[in-house]
């Protein structure tokens, strides 16, 4: 014979606070893998990379600026 439960009564299980253990110490977990790839990263970055580099076609290199005279009363 079938059990007839309510509607509202019908449920697979409660959470409970097993549940959200572990999923608080996942977040943790997470927080941590993500520390430590932005302390990696900053440690291999090169001292010079901050600063990009634009090629430019060719023929339109600037050389310095020509020293100006200066004149003297």
């Amino acid at each position: 014979m079938t059990k007839i439960v309510p509607e509202d009564k019908a449920r697979q299980g409660h959470w409970g606070w097993h549940a959200l253990r572990i999923l608080i110490a996942g977040l943790l977990l997470a927080f941590i893998a993500w520390g430590a790839v932005e302390i990696y990263g900053e440690l291999i970055k090169s001292p010079n990379s901050g600063a990009q580099h634009v090629p430019q076609p060719p023929g339109t290199e600037q050389g310095p600026a020509p020293a100006q005279p200066t004149s003297q009363p």
